[in-house]
């Protein structure tokens, strides 16, 4: 995270436990896409709790390095406790600091092979800035990975009743607070903004069926997303508490239909640094 930025769902446990339930849905897929090589150094920004950095730290190997940056020393002190229970303390190297100021050693710019972002630059006031200091760690030929939301591609069916309002309110509550929920369709053009060459773009699914294992767990994902941002959606006046209430009823009876969907998509987008050429006597 970066200073003067404020993450609307907070770091409470109950928080905490939301990003673990995430990571366990939406890990593989995100590392797939990645093509992590055995060797390479990567530095992630906004590491949270550190399941994705951990799972770029096996695929790297012995011979590889992971770097995990996060702001919050609530979120690295719970990443150090899940890492720990799970025994690999060791595999990354967490620090805490702001992500468009991130704390590398002067030897450590422009060293690393991979530059991760995940659902970090919807939060921050300046995401350009972020992707810049991307670019910035990586060696020439380095890959910077953008992976973030475009919040409007979401659809459940049969739409829950008062669901899309909320949605909207909490939409809203991104650009009260000097952020984008819509950043993920930006992302090869920050690409480029920052002096990266955009190679690739692509969706990672996020959705599921009733008659799927992953459902119930992305029904109660949405539905902690949103009371999470209850109370400043409320405040706001963007809504009424009982309208609130209301519809998350509605979405938790309708997360138990059979012909319940969920569809959803993260944007993803990778770029690589421009290789130094040399210069014609």
């Amino acid at each position: 995270m970066a200073r003067n930025t404020r993450y609307v769902h907070g770091t409470a446990p109950r928080e905490q436990r939301r990003l673990t339930l995430l990571n366990q849905i939406m890990n593989e897929p995100c590392l797939r896409e990645m093509h992590l090589q055995r060797g390479d150094h990567v530095v992630d920004f906004g590491a949270g709790l550190g399941q994705l950095s951990r799972g770029m730290a096996r695929l790297v190997g012995r011979r590889g390095r992971v770097v995990g940056i996060e702001f919050s020393a609530e979120q690295i002190a719970e990443a150090r406790r899940q890492a720990a229970e799970a025994g690999e303390s060791k595999l990354v190297d967490l620090r805490e600091g702001d992500v468009g100021d991130p704390p590398l050693g002067s030897g450590e710019w422009g060293q690393f092979d991979v530059a991760h972002a995940r659902f970090i630059l919807e939060h921050v006031a300046d995401p350009l800035r972020v992707v810049k200091q991307m670019l910035r760690a990586v060696k020439p030929g380095g890959r910077i990975l953008l992976a973030d939301d475009d919040h409007d591609v979401l659809r459940l069916w049969p739409e829950p009743r008062g669901i899309s309002e909320v949605w909207r309110a909490y939409m809203r509550t991104y650009d009260r607070l000097g952020n984008d929920p819509y950043i993920g369709r930006r992302l090869v053009q920050m690409l480029h903004q920052a002096g990266a060459i955009p190679v690739r773009n692509t969706w990672i699914f996020f959705g599921a069926c009733s008659g799927q294992p992953a459902f119930p767990a992305l029904v109660e994902n949405l539905a902690r997303v949103l009371e999470g941002a209850c109370d400043t959606i409320v405040d706001a006046g963007m809504t009424e508490r009982e309208s609130f209430d209301d519809a998350m009823r509605e979405l938790r009876a309708w997360g138990k239909r059979p012909d319940a969907a969920i569809w959803f998509s993260i944007c993803w987008a990778e770029g690589v640094k421009a290789k130094a050429t040399r210069r014609r006597s």
